[in-house]
């Protein structure tokens, strides 16, 4: 790699020892994957943030960093809800150890947003380089935004945030950002909701693998697009996607589908993940809750009382702007959780079987809550909580 005369000096230890060993992590990984040299961020989103996650030895080593964030950097979802957390349930051993977490992040200069949805907080354009790790998170910014992240591992997206650069390789490249796939959607129903366009991912990740695919016969909205990149994150490793007519990138390019291997999923297989099971608990925001989809939640939830536990997740900041629509969710007895979500978070962990609205939800929390997992529309979501035992 070719280093700058500053990255040089960050090297050799002139800057103090822990930029020295975080630029040594970027290097590291540059070297690996044949950077040729660092690109500067415009932000950096860090996951490792859930003391569910890392542990004693992830919080020991953030403890002994003693460095300042040189970019706008935000936390990924941590265990629990930073302010009601024993509302939530959480062991008061737990919660101690996740506030050491959150208070070394806070010390590196790492902001306390903790949220899976970074792109509702700060401006991020489209070609913008950036080191987001959280899957969802990059495949959003790649695909409906067209900035340019690969998937940070928690140290080096923690690394970039305070070095303010990244290994320029992979997905920061171009030519690197082409279609590999294309995946004909057959029978798309009108007003589909973000829950099925989650389903599609699913279903469309396990087909992708680590491939870019195009997607045509779809005209999704912007939640519509977060769900089904979420998902293909989770069931695949796809960190870009393109949409022919509405993702940016398809836009600029025009990517033909001329010898692409193809596919087709059609509405029938998506239907067909909607089982309708009996569930013990409800689990919105997976990514974390759009104002939109908030104000959507509101409406669907006047005058209900739930009779199921019913767990929303959003960004904090999110939260606050949105403060009427929280209490107009909350009079019926469901809870809006900032900082954390139902994957991170031992807090559901007490449910035998969860309705999400969310492909990346359906695919990860038999594994990360030992829970079965049931998706169903939004609107099937609060039926099911509001439907009297």
């Amino acid at each position: 790699m070719h280093l700058t005369a500053e990255e040089e000096a960050i090297l050799n230890g002139e800057e103090g020892e822990t930029k020295q060993q975080l630029l040594e992590i970027l290097v590291g990984v540059g070297k690996v994957f044949g950077a040729e040299e660092m690109v500067p961020i415009r932000s950096a989103q860090v996951s490792g943030a859930s003391y569910k996650t890392i542990g004693e030895w992830g919080l020991k080593w953030l403890a002994s960093l003693d460095a300042h964030a040189a970019v706008p950097a935000v936390l990924n979802p941590v265990g629990m809800d930073r302010i009601r957390w024993e509302e939530m349930g959480i062991d008061p051993g737990f919660a101690k150890k996740q506030l050491e977490v959150i208070s070394a992040y806070e010390r590196l200069g790492i902001r306390l947003e903790c949220t899976c949805t970074p792109y509702y907080l700060n401006i991020t354009e489209y070609g913008d380089h950036l080191a987001w790790s959280e899957s969802s998170a990059v495949s959003y910014a790649n695909s409906v935004i067209g900035a340019r992240t690969n998937r940070e591992g928690g140290p080096s997206a923690l690394a970039a945030a305070i070095i303010g650069k990244t290994p320029k390789y992979g997905l920061h490249l171009v030519e690197n950002r082409k279609p590999g796939i294309h995946i004909q959607v057959e029978g798309e129903p009108k007003g589909a909701d973000a829950s099925w366009y989650g389903a599609l991912g699913y279903l469309a990740g396990k087909i992708s693998g680590n491939r870019i695919p195009l997607f045509s016969g779809i005209r999704p909205g912007r939640d519509h697009l977060k769900n089904l990149g979420a998902a293909m994150a989770a069931t695949g490793a796809v960190a870009l996607y393109h949409v022919q007519g509405i993702t940016p990138e398809a836009r600029v390019f025009s990517y033909s589908t001329e010898g692409l291997e193809q596919f087709v999923i059609n509405a029938d297989e998506v239907a067909s993940l909607f089982t309708g099971e009996q569930v013990d608990a409800v689990a919105i925001g997976c990514p974390h809750c759009s104002p939109d989809e908030l104000i959507y939640l509101a409406s669907l939830l006047e005058g209900c009382s739930v009779t199921k536990p019913v767990y929303i997740f959003a960004a904090r900041d999110v939260i606050e702007r949105e403060s009427e629509q929280i209490r107009r969710i909350e009079r019926s007895g469901a809870r809006v959780y900032a900082d954390t979500c139902m994957v991170v978070s031992p807090a559901l962990e007490r449910y035998d079987r969860i309705m999400v609205n969310s492909g990346k939800a359906l695919s990860y929390v038999p594994t990360m809550c030992g829970a079965g997992a049931v998706i169903g529309s939004t609107e099937d979501c609060i039926r099911v909580a509001c439907t009297p035992e």
